[in-house]
């Protein structure tokens, strides 16, 4: 084939998901740092999201060429199946001995002795779950309480599963609140921006031992039209364009090769501009005919609206719509807003802001100088006595919370950027990126933001990271006491066991904050204790925080 041609030892786009060709962009150190941060603690569950194609697995496979000694693996390719399939395949991959026709009983038993006995050998067990989209409710709801399998100190089983976006939908429905509040790291994978496909493609190509340009720069704008920045289309497309080089007897790739070889991957290509005139066509035809709409309702209208639900009533009532339709409750800049606000995205507004600079700005908040050098924040923190929440939730849930939070906003390419929101005053909010501040109404970030965040926050000296109804241990004293401080519990000093009215009591302060009332004392619902007793420490309203 062309290896030969072009002085390669291998083929260098390879689809395969092979560690050695792992590219390290920013996004994917993030996502590297999230991962085993997530694996360093006892329990819980580790997500990674991200397109299909984007790099999850080879990116996991790296991880797994990485783990320190001491850890047993077990990997599911194939999520789609029953709860005792799931439970088999487990027991195989760790080598556990079972019957043939177990009950989910026997497996889980087995499973447990092993977790046990690992566990007192010094030995860590995690679990990896690929293409974990496919999972259904069943399994995902077995997967919970498997993270139940523990001793008096530590959780037995890690769990990381690696899905495309659809996963983010499945967890944020009402009814899998329960595992959403056991996952103690999360990141979601973007494509590669134009300057990283660019440097990837190289990296690739000298991989394979090659160290001249077989795809010139100037082609880097097309390439990244072509792929929107995912890996394994880069892979597909760079590889189809090497062979028509090879077959042209030409050095290098050039942008009709690169194009003939998008058409044989992608399927047929629009002519260039042709899409955008049709768009720009249809639109105009919208507009055209939303404007007749418009005109033929106001000169039709049979009568004038009744006293007290003018035009005042009308922008209310459009607002209170907009809010409840609006999954972060932000308010369109059009509607009452004070246009003294910038209510557009600035230009120069978090242009190069990295993770690693939000993060260097948000302990800055806390007194904290954090050295850009390390990419293990939320470690970082951990030292520091504080703790990280990754979560996706609202701009209303962080006003409740009140503590300043990395947003990862989207740019129009679809790049994440990040950047610190410090104060939040109704609407509008103060944000931090690059070095500078910025007085922002909440609807310029608002089609750029989808509720993704980290936030600091004091963690408790507790001896367990989830606390579940009937539960006992030290937990539960400090419970009782903090519900007491609130005035919403009268402590006994007899608390033993997270139940009776305790647990009413803990049920109601959740029920208050808006989280789900199912008593159990996760990072959530800690995060939320803490702004209840106004602990020390940045806020995002001084108001709230009197």
């Amino acid at each position: 084939m062309y290896i030969s041609h072009f002085g390669l030892n291998e083929i260098p786009f390879s689809i395969a998901p092979d560690p050695l060709y792992l590219y390290m962009s920013e996004h994917h150190r993030e996502a590297l740092a999230h991962l085993q941060y997530g694996i360093k603690r006892d329990g819980g569950f580790v997500l990674l999201t991200g397109e299909v194609g984007a790099g999850k697995t080879t990116l996991c496979r790296s991880l797994l060429d990485h783990l320190p000694e001491g850890v047993d693996v077990a990997f599911v390719l194939n999520p789609k199946v029953s709860v005792i399939e799931l439970l088999e395949t487990i027991c195989d991959e760790l080598r556990i001995g079972r019957e043939k026709q177990g009950s989910i009983k026997n497996l889980v038993d087995r499973l447990n002795t092993y977790l046990l006995e690992a566990n007192a050998r010094g030995r860590k067990t995690v679990l990896f779950i690929d293409e974990a989209q496919n999972l259904s409710t069943d399994v995902l709801e077995q997967l919970r309480l498997l993270t139940n399998l523990e001793t008096n100190r530590y959780k037995l089983l890690q769990i990381v599963l690696l899905g495309q976006p659809e996963l983010l939908s499945i967890l944020n429905r009402q009814e899998m609140r329960q595992f959403s509040q056991r996952i103690t790291a999360r990141y979601h994978l973007g494509p590669l921006d134009a300057v990283e496909m660019g440097a990837y493609v190289r990296h690739r190509l000298e991989i394979a031992g090659c160290h001249r340009p077989l795809f010139p720069e100037t082609l880097n704008k097309s390439l990244w039209k072509l792929t929107g920045g995912i890996p394994r289309l880069i892979n597909l497309i760079c590889d189809r364009a090497l062979l028509g080089a090879y077959t042209l007897n030409r050095p290098q790739v050039n942008n009709r090769i690169l194009r003939q070889a998008a058409r044989e991957v992608l399927g047929r290509l629009h002519p260039p501009g042709k899409g955008k005139k049709v768009v720009l066509a249809v639109a105009l035809a919208a507009l055209v005919l939303l404007l007749c709409v418009a005109m033929l309702w106001y000169w039709k209208r049979p009568y004038s609206l009744p006293f007290g639900f003018g035009n005042d009533f009308f922008v209310q009532t459009q607002r209170t719509a907009m809010v409840e339709k609006s999954p972060m409750g932000i308010v369109p800049a059009q509607v009452g807003l004070d246009d003294a606000v910038p209510q557009r995205w600035p230009k120069d507004f978090a242009a190069s802001q990295s993770m690693e600079g939000a993060f260097a700005d948000l302990a800055g908040l806390w007194g904290l100088a954090y050295d850009t050098g390390r990419p293990d924040y939320c470690s970082y923190a951990s030292g520091n006595g504080l703790d990280c929440l990754v979560s996706k939730d609202s701009i209303e849930a962080l006003r409740k919370i009140n503590r300043p939070a990395i947003l990862t906003l989207y740019g129009d390419e679809g790049t994440p950027v990040y950047v610190v929101m410090s104060s939040l005053d109704g609407n509008r909010a103060i944000f931090i990126a690059g070095g500078k501040k910025y007085e922002l109404a909440l609807s310029a970030i608002a089609s750029h933001w989808v509720g993704e965040y980290l936030l600091l926050w004091q963690r408790p000296p507790l001896q367990r990271d989830i606390l579940q109804p009937g539960e006992k241990g030290a937990s539960v004293v400090w419970l009782a006491k903090t519900l007491n401080e609130l005035g919403l519990y009268v402590a006994t000093g007899q608390e033993v066991r997270l139940e009776g009215s305790l647990l009413v009591a803990f049920r109601r302060f959740q029920l208050s904050k808006g989280l789900t009332p199912d008593g159990i004392l996760g990072p959530l619902a800690l995060v939320y204790l803490n702004t209840a007793r106004n602990l020390a420490g940045p806020h995002l309203s001084q108001l709230g925080a009197s």
